[in-house]
């Protein structure tokens, strides 16, 4: 099973790129949180795969983090979680949002992913709610305790009240956070909105 790829980019389109390597093009699917942090086309870049194999088709699925890899895998081990839902929720939630949303039982917030209803995210919390810690111990201390996912999500939906797309406010609040430990929701803000005004 292919498990990695490393090479040069060269076809990017949302939800599927062509990756290079030694001149074999993978056609690769991702979801949206992998597509915006990639490179443009004629870089080379690293995905972790997944590789799903039926007896008639054979599909790679990639990612940027380990995190994403780790939370499809155990997502698509859930009955009526098929990979192709898998990357929706992926592309639809990050991943530290939808831990919280989980170990919340915001069933409600999950329903918001596109293609997820009602009963698919009772499921999700059912299925996941005891096993998020376990799969995600370094999500525990900044998701769950601390409260940074919370401040991350109250950013979000400032930026969203202020008009801009939701999808494009998490961008920005996730660049912003990578630049520093931000404790307040002004200084997150703040920096969030240097980043979606770049």
């Amino acid at each position: 099973m292919i498990a990695h790829l490393k090479g040069v980019l060269t076809e990017k389109s949302a939800g599927c790129v062509v990756v290079d390597v030694r001149d074999v093009g993978y056609e690769v699917v991702i979801p949206f949180s992998t597509y915006y942090e990639l490179g443009e086309v004629g870089d080379t870049v690293s995905l972790r795969i997944y590789t799903h194999v039926k007896e008639d088709a054979f599909q790679l699925y990639g990612f940027l983090t380990r995190k994403e890899k780790r939370l499809f895998t155990r997502l698509i081990q859930i009955s009526g979680i098929g990979p192709k839902l898998g990357v929706t929720i992926l592309s639809g939630m990050p991943v530290g949002e939808f831990v919280e949303a989980v170990t919340d039982g915001d069933v409600l917030k999950l329903n918001e992913i596109p293609g997820v209803g009602k009963k698919t995210a009772e499921r999700l919390v059912l299925e996941m709610r005891d096993k998020v810690v376990e799969l995600f111990p370094e999500l525990e201390e900044a998701t769950l305790d601390s409260g940074v996912g919370s401040l991350q999500v109250d950013v979000v939906s400032a930026l969203v009240n202020l008009g801009y797309a939701k999808n494009t406010a998490e961008r920005a609040v996730s660049r912003a956070r990578k630049e520093g430990q931000m404790d307040s929701f002004e200084a997150l803000l703040r920096q969030s909105l240097k980043k979606v005004r770049a």
